[in-house]
Parts: structure tokens; C-alpha cells; sequence
């Protein structure tokens, strides 16, 4: 490790695992000192494996004040706060057809990732701007670029992160604060995994290749995600080496959002050929 993050301090939204977990690890490696900010309490057990460079503070993005002590104790304990990873984020419980759906995560979906992340940005914000400036990294998907079937509550609410990211890094640029924003997409994580609960080892292997090739025949690069991409591309965006970068939104797909992997040109010419052969 190169220490990239040395003297540092940040704090990780939904740090016990995931993308969360893979960005702690990788900015305590890299120097940081890292506050794991979670309604998971493995993070507790995470923030020992860390050691003196992580605390753990159960924490409800959603709450403004699970927020605010989130900052807090980056302050009080590490003397500072120089990155903040509003990387927390939850899909809908369900995915009925638009016109069968309830809604009824709305208010939840819509509270933890677009308000989670706002209270984040400016709790952290306002610290940063007294102390020399800062980073503040928003974890967005693939959902918020893509139009798409179902998990519309999901897809309007990381549209909306997104959109507040590039606001927020406009708004902030006076303050030395960036902001940008990540777009995971096909991440192997709980999340993205659709797994069977309490499903036996072998029918889980199973389903997870039967979804793995799902996943892979839409992005160009055919290889899933892990969450230490998206740390790596958390890293570079909170080092000096991104200090000219602010305001992007910034793909961690294998080229999802690039266009349509499927070259329909040459399904075209094959069907011209199977035409002009008879063949049709």
C-alpha cells in the first residue's frame, strides 16, 4: 500500500459490508482512520479487525441525528473528517409490475438513499469548509441511468442521488469540498445477489450462476463486479490524485451504461443471409 490516504479520516456509510466493507478495509490500508457507520452491528466486529484505525457507531442514515453523531465521532475521536462515503443504500422489498405496486417502501427507499446521503454531505460540509476542504462520495447504481422494468421507487431514488451529487459539488466547489458520485452496477453483493433464504448449498450455487449469466449478458465486459472496484474507485476519487475532479458520476459497471452490448448489426446481417440463402 502506498498510504494514499494517510493522515486522513472518513466515515463509511453502511461500512459493515459490501461495497462499505471493501472501501473500510481499503482506506484503513491505505492510512486512513475510518469511522464504520451502520445499522449492522457486524461492523462492530469489523472496526476490531481494523484495530486503533476504525470505530464502529451504529447508525440509520435516515436519522438525522444517527447522522450528525456519525460525524461527531469522526471529530472527536480521529481529530477530523476529510472523507465522507454516504455509500448506505437499500433496494424495495419487493418487485411488482408498476401498476400492482403499493409504493409502500417509498418513504423508507426515498429516506435512506436520497435523504441519507444529503444529511451526510451536509453535516460533513459544514465541518469541511472551516477545516480546509474535503471529499464527499455518493454510492448511486446503474438503476439511477438505466430506465428499466419494476423497482421504480429504487431507480427514481438514485436518479435523484445522482442529481444531487452534481448539484452538491457545484454548491460546495467555493468551500476546496468535491463531490462525485459512483454508479455500481452488477456488484456481487447481498444486494444484487437475489439469493433464496435458507436455500441448500447446492441449489444456492446454482441460482447464483443462473443470475451470474443474467448479469453478464448485458455488460460488454464479461466478468462480475466485486465490491473492491468500487472501493479502488472510492480511493482515487477521495486521494490528491482526483483533487482536479469534482462533479462526476462515475461508472463502475464492466460498460453497462455504455450502450447495448448485443451486436444487432451483425444479428441483422445474419438474417439477411439466412434470406437471400433460403433459409428463412
Amino acid at each position: 500500500m502506498s498510504g494514499e490516504l494517510a493522515g486522513k479520516v472518513a466515515v463509511v456509510t453502511g461500512g459493515a459490508s459490501g461495497i462499505g466493507r471493501a472501501s473500510c478495509e481499503l482506506f484503513a490500508a491505505e492510512g486512513a482512520k475510518v469511522v464504520i457507520a451502520d445499522i449492522d452491528d457486524a461492523g462492530e466486529g469489523l472496526a476490531r479487525e481494523i484495530g486503533n484505525a476504525a470505530v464502529f457507531i451504529r447508525c440509520d442514515v435516515s436519522s438525522r441525528d444517527d447522522m450528525q453523531a456519525a460525524v461527531d465521532l469522526a471529530i472527536s475521536r480521529f481529530d477530523g473528517l476529510h472523507v465522507m462515503f454516504n455509500n448506505a443504500g437499500i433496494s424495495c422489498g419487493a418487485y411488482p409490475d408498476f401498476l400492482d405496486d403499493k409504493l409502500d417502501d417509498f418513504d423508507r427507499v426515498m429516506r435512506v438513499n436520497v435523504l441519507g446521503p444529503m444529511l451526510g454531505t451536509q453535516f460533513a460540509a459544514r465541518h469541511m469548509k472551516d477545516h480546509g476542504g474535503g471529499v464527499v462520495l455518493q454510492n448511486a447504481s446503474i438503476a439511477g441511468v438505466l430506465a428499466g422494468h419494476a423497482m421504480m421507487t429504487y431507480r427514481a431514488s438514485k436518479a435523484a442521488l445522482i442529481q444531487f451529487s452534481k448539484s452538491a459539488a457545484i454548491d460546495l466547489a467555493r468551500y476546496g469540498i468535491r463531490v462525485n458520485c459512483l454508479v455500481p452496477g452488477h456488484i456481487r453483493t447481498q444486494l444484487s445477489s437475489f439469493r433464496e433464504k435458507e436455500a441448500k448449498s447446492d441449489v444456492a450455487a446454482r441460482l447464483d450462476r443462473a443470475i451470474d449469466a443474467v448479469y453478464l449478458s448485458n455488460q460488454p465486459l464479461k466478468r462480475r463486479g466485486e465490491p473492491e472496484d468500487c472501493a479502488q474507485a472510492a480511493l482515487f476519487l477521495a486521494s490528491d490524485r482526483a483533487r482536479q475532479i469534482t462533479g462526476i458520476v462515475m461508472p463502475v459497471e464492466a460498460g453497462v451504461t455504455a450502450g447495448d452490448p448485443v451486436n444487432h448489426l451483425q444479428d441483422i446481417f445474419d438474417a439477411r443471409a439466412a434470406v437471400l440463402a433460403g433459409n428463412d
